[in-house]
């Protein structure tokens, strides 16, 4: 890696009706306050090994929905925005994230790649499973904020140092099954999960809800943006921490 700031890709939405790639702008903003280069990954990239010979670290970003049949799940009339481009873009980039150990912050859809990649589940729809008492998102598809609480000794606990705390939550879907080597790090009050960790991994925290909404105004949510740079800085001063092993089997191309 060369010397410098620390490049951070950012996973983008896919093309939309005007033919253009889209990412909100916060994802960008918080990375380039935590002292990171953003660079956008369009799906459609298939230049994978190249990334990963250059990038120091990853957001995978939120979105919408990655198709079912990833997970064994179901099409439910709610599932929107699949984009098999999308899903093979960050299949790939997740799999050379566990296996290379880059850093990496995934957030919301992101969390969920996480967890599909490892062969866990999703719920399709998460009001049919909790209700309605707590929002998720309000209608038609707008954030909301509602209360997390982090689960005592796990490091983004530690890391995060405030147990407890409001954020900003944007989705319908949520990890069910959890995949292989992942803990749960948070939940929501009617016990969704909000939050997973890989233990072993150099940096990877999977966060359900949507911390650069907030960011710039709540320094708890941009410590995450921070903490992921600095991590990417230690990497870049000790290459040889770029490799691991010690990752349980990823789910395979049939994921």
């Amino acid at each position: 890696m060369a010397a410098g700031p620390p490049l951070i890709g950012i996973t983008s939405y896919g093309r939309n009706e005007e033919d253009k790639f889209s990412l909100p702008a916060n994802y960008v903003a918080s990375v380039r306050r935590a002292g990171g280069i953003p660079v956008l990954l369009p799906p459609g990239e298939t230049a994978i090994e190249e990334l990963f010979a250059r990038l120091d670290g990853i957001v995978l970003a939120g979105g919408g929905d990655i198709d079912p049949e990833l997970y064994g799940g179901s099409m439910h009339p709610e599932v929107y925005m699949v984009d098999p481009d999308r899903d093979l873009l960050e299949l790939s980039l997740t799999r050379r994230i566990l296996s290379e150990r880059l850093p990496t912050l995934a957030i919301c859809r992101g969390a969920q790649m996480i967890n599909v990649a490892l062969g866990g589940s999703l719920h399709e729809h998460l009001p049919d499973v909790v209700g309605e008492e707590i929002q998720h998102r309000l209608p038609p598809r707008e954030p909301t904020p509602h209360g997390v609480t982090l689960v005592e000794g796990t490091s983004l606990a530690e890391l995060m140092v405030q147990t407890s705390f409001d954020a900003a939550s944007w989705h319908h879907q949520a990890i069910n099954r959890v995949g292989r080597g992942l803990v749960v790090a948070a939940h929501a009050p009617d016990g969704t999960i909000e939050a997973v960790e890989l233990p072993g991994h150099k940096w990877l925290y999977a966060v359900q809800w949507h911390p650069e909404l907030t960011a710039e105004a709540d320094p708890l949510q941009q410590a995450l943006f921070d903490e992921l740079v600095e991590a990417c800085e230690d990497r870049t001063a000790d290459p040889q921490d770029s490799a691991g092993d010690d990752f349980p089997d990823q789910q395979g191309d049939e994921a």
